[in-house]
């Protein structure tokens, strides 16, 4: 069997934030997409600041996780639109937004065995220890295949452009 005659996936799911990170994993979950004839679900998974503890305290506490839930929408269709503007991304999309950690909501997105899903590593360096978790979950607990995309080499190079200009900021501290 060549590339070209693998079965059809249903949905390549995909997790987006808005970083430079979930916007590369976007663009290869797109492309992924459009060859295997695939619908195209970014999935941005929010949860309310402080938990869920947090959320439920209060008496305005429903509205609250009405506004995180309009907000993390808008930051989802945001991202789209920055991303695919007018132009046509070649396969059906299914923008998701849930509420919960986004290592199990992506894996509770791509709960069929025909979808395939597709996570961004984390970045480079010192904060990989952190932003590697996502991927770490999704790879552990999924039942379809993960698609793990690195980092952009763009990230790693913005990352090198800020070291320098930070190490190399004055600031003045005598007048504080």
């Amino acid at each position: 069997m060549s590339g070209n005659d693998a079965p059809a996936a249903g949905r390549v799911v995909v997790g987006v934030s808005g970083s430079l990170n979930s916007v590369t994993a976007l663009r290869r979950a797109t492309a992924l997409a459009r060859r295997l004839g695939a619908e195209l679900w970014p999935v941005l998974a929010w949860e309310p600041p402080g938990g869920d503890p947090a959320a439920r305290r209060g008496p305005a506490a429903g509205l609250l996780v009405e506004e995180w839930q309009r907000l993390a929408k808008q930051r989802l269709a945001s991202v789209l639109e920055e991303i695919f503007g007018a132009e046509d991304p070649g396969a059906p999309i299914h923008a998701v937004v849930v509420r919960g950690s986004p290592g199990r909501a992506l894996v509770a997105t791509a709960d069929r065995e025909d979808d395939v899903l597709v996570v961004g590593t984390g970045r480079r360096g010192i904060q990989r220890a952190f932003s590697g978790r996502v991927c770490r979950h999704c790879l552990s607990h999924a039942q379809c295949p993960v698609l793990a995309v690195p980092p952009s080499p763009l990230e790693s190079e913005l990352l090198s452009v800020h070291r320098r200009n930070t190490w190399h900021l004055r600031i003045d501290t005598r007048g504080l």
